[in-house]
């Protein structure tokens, strides 16, 4: 079928399938972005566009309801998506904020190679390999750096815990991993 019956078959339906999504999403300037995503699919599938002009706005309106039950179940996708990432946050463990101002003293106090180390880890979510890789560092140094930089900070925040706060000694911070 041609471009022009196409056209026509839009151009006559366009109005009467506006209306259909209005009746049918809660949003209504959705309407309108479902009745653009119908023409996309009919100009794509043109060479389907039946003969008889009466089943042509019938063609139409099948790829209407398409689109509207595609259009759907993306909806309640991302609404479950959304409640899975509300679930999960709700869920999670958010330290008080004296506890994170805490970990954070504890970290920055550390030496500055065992510091980098540790945020990669655990605070940007890599792997001890990927960290080294990261640091230019051969990975059996990158292993005993990470070593001596938990035990400083396991060192540094039972001091913490103890509300000793006593600043930790180079030799037990890794001065001189550096």
């Amino acid at each position: 079928m041609s471009a022009d019956s196409l056209r026509a078959a839009l151009e006559g339906t366009a109005a009467d399938l506006l209306a259909y999504f209005e009746r049918r999403v809660l949003v209504r300037e959705d309407a309108a972005d479902l009745l653009a995503e119908v023409m996309l699919q009919a100009w794509r599938r043109v060479d389907q566009l039946p003969e008889a002009a009466e089943r042509r706005r019938m063609w139409l309106f099948t790829i209407a309801a398409h689109v509207l039950s595609n259009q759907r179940r993306a909806s309640r996708r991302r609404t479950a998506l959304a409640e899975r990432v509300r679930h999960h946050l709700t869920e999670s463990h958010i330290p008080d904020h004296a506890e994170a101002l805490s970990v954070q003293a504890a970290v920055r106090d550390l030496a500055a190679a065992h510091r980098e180390l540790i945020m990669l880890v655990h605070w940007d979510g890599l792997s001890l390999a990927e960290a080294a890789e990261l640091l230019g560092l051969n990975p059996s140094t990158a292993r005993s750096r990470y070593s001596a930089a938990r035990q400083a900070l396991r060192v540094a925040l039972a001091e913490i815990a103890e509300g000793a706060v006593v600043a930790v000694p180079a030799a037990a911070r890794g001065a001189a991993a550096e």
